[in-house]
């Protein structure tokens, strides 16, 4: 399922210079060939989504296609997130808003049985959350002519760290981009743009990482690690096939969110005529 080369992590400025290179090149043309005249992105206030819009602005120019982008808030956002996230969109997209779905999501909380403060109910409400502000993004696509941009890394996608139906988009131009490399190569971007984009950008690198969702203070107390760089050296000590972490709650996680990488579970059409 994985290369030896999802173990080698980007870490020269021209290693990250050549992944930047290959990601606009490839989105360019698949935006040609689709004769797309948009591309959506949610807004956090995150390095991730920040990193998308530095990431493909320049290609949405070349391309003469909108980069539009929402940041929508519901509930549990914290207000320098919402900061950032304003900041980011409107230096970076060519059509962008803030968008308060609270009073959304609270008619659709009052319909969700037996919630409490316990993690279940957490987590029940944040996919909601999640898939609340996706019906949106889909909807600007399609009114738009365009897709949805996954803002997801590699990382995030080993550990499932995503909500299915939530954060998943169309295209997802550095999903095989470890974290750490996610945060190298936005630092890079911030010599490409101005100084108020940088700047911009420079808030969302150094700013604590969290999903948003009110399921805690930060991403990192989810996966029980203090840096992403010790996620990431984790991870691909077990792609490694390091037997000796398999016990380690990183990769429990990993182990418990396969289902997630192979949705839709479909049954094959050999099984069902195949009568012998």
């Amino acid at each position: 399922m994985f290369s030896a080369s999802d173990m080698q992590f980007l870490t020269t400025e021209p290693e990250i210079a050549h992944a930047i290179k290959v990601m606009r090149a490839k989105m360019a043309a698949y935006i040609m060939d689709n004769q797309l005249k948009s591309l959506v992105v949610g807004l956090s206030g995150g390095i991730d989504s920040a990193f998308a819009v530095a990431l493909l602005r320049p290609v949405c120019d070349f391309t003469n296609t909108k980069l539009i982008g929402r940041s929508i808030t519901i509930e549990t956002n914290k207000e320098d997130e919402i900061e950032r996230a304003k900041a980011t969109g409107a230096l970076f997209c060519h059509d962008f808003q803030y968008l308060d779905y609270s009073h959304i999501y609270n008619v659709h909380k009052e319909a969700l049985p037996e919630l409490n403060n316990q993690l279940l109910s957490l987590l029940r409400m944040g996919n909601c959350k999640a898939r609340i502000r996706m019906i949106c993004l889909y909807d600007l696509a399609q009114l738009n002519r365009g897709i949805v941009i996954s803002t997801d890394n590699f990382t995030e996608y080993l550990t499932g760290f995503w909500t299915l139906h939530g954060d998943v988009g169309d295209y997802a131009p550095f999903m095989h981009l470890w974290k750490t490399e996610v945060y190298y190569a936005a630092q890079f971007l911030c010599k490409q743009h101005t100084k108020e984009q940088a700047d911009a950008l420079m808030q969302c690198i150094e700013a604590v990482p969290t999903d948003g969702l009110g399921i805690s203070n930060s991403d990192l107390e989810q996966l029980g690690a203090a840096t992403y760089e010790e996620v990431d050296k984790i991870l691909a000590r077990y792609l490694q096939g390091d037997k000796t972490i398999e016990k380690h709650p990183l990769i429990e996680r990993v182990n418990s969110t396969e289902y997630k990488r192979k949705t839709p579970i479909s049954i094959s059409r050999l099984a069902l005529i195949n009568r012998e």
